[in-house]
């Protein structure tokens, strides 16, 4: 099956009644368990790269690279750009192909949120790429971005920010963090607040660490898309690592790189499960 638009993804998320998991690449191995992963459960869901990853591959790579898996499978897929901050990298995203793409202007104040993220909203619509935006900021540790700042979407500026940048998915603050470092405490009260506010489907961001429990209610509040990054990293590591140690003589590339992409693919069928129990 090609990769399909972002939008038609989500609506096959909605009509499936899952939770899309959007899980993060950074090469060849990683890429391929991830897709394998969702064609094993059937999930209709996201792979996607964050700028900072981009260097192995380049945006046109990474395109290649999952149309060509793609092109295999029977589930639905779309590739989504994970914090575009800079708006080149927006725009050499979409330009390269991908299906859907984050904007983050979290950094921003809510006024230079609304227009940095519209003038991005405004140039993916000419190539039918869905947007996704920020609204309050996420904590934690993103590849080599630590951001201190725990500022959690505030619900009445959630309306307004929706309806004037266009954008149609919406990635919330409410006590969820990046990587592993630190335990979120999700504030479902707000979740519930801000989903009632919200025009378009929400996403969430720093799955890895979020509890099962928490994760399985996620649904319940229009939210669509969970970011998943630290753990598949950390399989993928340790399974090399595992190998090192094994064998510090080890010359034999395609089983250890194997190993780790098989790695990858556990690790993903074992989130695209927890997150629809």
């Amino acid at each position: 099956m090609p990769l399909v638009n972002g939008n038609l993804l989500v609506e096959f998320i909605q009509e499936q009644q899952v939770v899309g998991g959007a899980f993060n690449t950074t090469n060849l191995e990683t890429t391929v368990g991830i897709l394998e992963a969702v064609e094993e459960t059937k999930i209709p869901s996201f792979i996607q790269i964050a700028p900072s990853n981009i260097g192995l591959a380049g945006y046109e790579g990474i395109v290649e690279m999952v149309k060509r898996q793609a092109r295999f499978m029977d589930t639905p897929v779309a590739l989504h750009l994970d914090h575009g901050k800079k708006l080149t990298d927006f725009k050499a995203a979409v330009r390269a192909g991908f299906n859907s793409v984050m904007i983050d202007g979290a950094e921003f104040d809510f006024e230079e949120n609304i227009r940095y993220t519209k003038a991005a909203v405004d140039f993916a619509k000419a190539y039918g790429v869905p947007v996704e935006a920020e609204l309050g900021a996420i904590k934690g540790k993103e590849d080599d971005h630590v951001s201190e700042a725990d500022c959690k979407t505030d619900p009445k500026q959630v309306k307004e920010f929706v309806e004037r940048t266009g954008c149609d998915l919406l990635a919330v603050s409410v006590g969820n963090v990046h990587g592993i470092d630190e335990e979120p405490q999700i504030d479902f009260d707000l979740l519930a607040k801000i989903a009632e506010e919200s025009a378009v489907p929400l996403v969430i961001h720093g799955g890895s660490g979020i509890s099962s429990s928490d994760l399985k209610r996620m649904k319940s509040y229009n939210v669509v898309k969970i970011n998943v990054a630290s753990e598949l990293r950390q399989s993928y590591i340790q399974s090399i690592g595992h190998a090192y140690d094994s064998n510090p003589a080890e010359a034999n590339l395609i089983a250890v790189l194997t190993n780790a992409k098989n790695s990858v693919q556990k690790k993903t069928v074992e989130k695209i499960k927890e997150l629809n129990r």
